[in-house]
């Protein structure tokens, strides 16, 4: 039996895959374009860089677009599904500067994370979407936590949220910003997981992180109420 994803057994599915990237790619580009944001502690970004550390960026799926058009251009590696919405996204967002290690907490996910800790190890910042690739929304998954347990690495934890902007009908109700639409950002103090964390400890820690991107939520959409 192969090893490939089963989209990729299909040659339809292989075009449309192709179809999909070629169509969507210009369209976010084009929208990116005109985003208005405005940011608080992002920052932290470059500190953690020039203490010499790589952050692992953790957000929630649903804010995809507007975070490609913040964080772009910056090497970042991020986790996306081995599946077929996984390859589609993945041919996205490694046009805007971004790599891409398929893989996911369902499916692939240690070749993934063991793929994530070589790339850190090279200089590489990562990104994960804590609640990818299915759900539940707005619940974090333990990817994250134990690449900074190996690593040593700090998660940088934000949240998006955009003044206009069409939700779709999705797990993730993923947020695609208008035209010009202002996008307020708000990113965390680094967040660590110390490297002897048991079970027990890695849970404490994602219950800690769910709750820190829950004012991180409540921050950026204070921030586009007082823009």
């Amino acid at each position: 039996m192969s090893d490939r994803p089963a989209w990729e057994r299909s040659a339809s599915k292989r075009r449309q895959v192709a179809l999909i990237a070629g169509v969507v790619t210009p369209i976010v580009a084009g929208l990116a374009r005109t985003w208005r944001y405005t940011s608080e502690g992002a920052d932290a970004y470059a500190q953690v860089l020039a203490a010499g550390e790589h952050p692992i960026m953790a957000f929630w799926h649903g804010r995809i677009l507007p975070a490609i058009g913040f964080w772009r251009d910056r090497g970042i590696v991020v986790m996306t599904s081995e599946n077929f919405d996984g390859e589609w996204i993945a041919r996205i967002i490694e046009r805007f500067g971004f790599g891409a290690a398929r893989g996911s907490s369902s499916r692939g996910g240690v070749k993934a994370l063991v793929q994530m800790k070589r790339l850190m190890a090279q200089g590489h910042p990562t990104a994960f979407t804590l609640d990818g690739p299915r759900g539940p929304a707005e619940q974090a998954q333990p990817g994250a936590l134990w690449l900074a347990k190996a690593t040593g690495q700090p998660i940088l934890p934000f949240h998006i949220e955009s003044a206009s902007a069409w939700h779709a009908r999705s797990w993730d109700r993923t947020q695609v910003p208008g035209p010009f639409s202002r996008i307020a950002v708000a990113v965390g103090p680094p967040f660590r997981v110390a490297a002897d964390a048991d079970d027990a400890g890695l849970e404490q820690r994602r219950l800690d992180l769910e709750a820190e991107l829950r004012r991180l939520k409540a921050r950026s959409l204070d921030l586009l109420h007082h823009a």
